[in-house]
């Protein structure tokens, strides 16, 4: 028998349904939403309304966007010659931080997983590799999580992309910036020899000769 009225119930039930979300955080998700000002709860429904209602995929990159095509595909700066292909958009987000990649990006929306019934019908790769048939595309990079599905995934199309004369390439994973070998398991520590790269200085410049005769003591 629940403790709480039909109405709070079937709100509390709802809250489950999100990702991650157990009863309790429901509960308390549940508890604030009717502790808001009726204001507040309308401003919220029209934020989901309105995202349900004017949100699309790009019909190029399958990144979400109010627009199509998404403001990075429509952008003239961006290179359009280099393809950066991720699982989710989230991963968009997380690439376009660094300020580094000024290429454009393909949304596979999931990964390669047999176990969990997804195959490669299942993701975004026909219309991925529709995107490679006009010979405009010099180089794809393959940025998918660096776990099991993700990997099986990669290994899959470059498997699939090299035959068509396009440069596959794997972004580099390994040791985190600050992290200790003591403490990194043996699949990190392989990877990161993999990805190992030749060190070059930074220069011959006045300016730079002096931290070189500091640390060459």
């Amino acid at each position: 028998m629940s403790l709480y009225s039909p109405s709070i119930e079937k709100l509390i039930e709802s809250f489950e349904r999100l990702p991650s979300i157990g009863h309790k955080t429901a509960a308390r998700l549940a508890f604030y939403i009717l502790n808001c000002s009726e204001e507040e709860t309308n401003e919220f429904i029209s934020a989901i309304t309105n995202a349900k209602k004017n949100l699309k995929y790009c019909s190029k990159c399958f990144n979400i966007s109010d627009t199509d095509p998404c403001s990075i595909c429509g952008n003239p700066k961006r290179d359009q010659s280099v393809i950066c292909v991720v699982e989710d958009v989230r991963d968009i987000v997380a690439m376009e931080k660094t300020h580094e990649f000024k290429g454009v990006y393909h949304v596979l929306h999931g990964s390669i997983s047999p176990m969990n019934g997804v195959g490669p019908d299942d993701i975004k790769i026909k219309e991925l590799l529709a995107r490679l048939m006009g010979g405009e595309v010099k180089e794809v990079i393959l940025a998918t999580n660096p776990r099991v599905e993700g990997e099986a995934t990669a290994m899959y199309l470059s498997k699939l992309i090299k035959p068509l004369g396009v440069k596959v390439t794997r972004i580099a994973h390994g040791i985190p910036v600050g992290g200790d070998l003591e403490y990194t398991d043996e699949i990190t520590l392989t990877k990161a020899l993999e990805g190992r790269r030749e060190i070059w200085f930074w220069g011959r410049s006045k300016k730079s000769s002096w931290f070189f005769k500091l640390i060459l003591k």
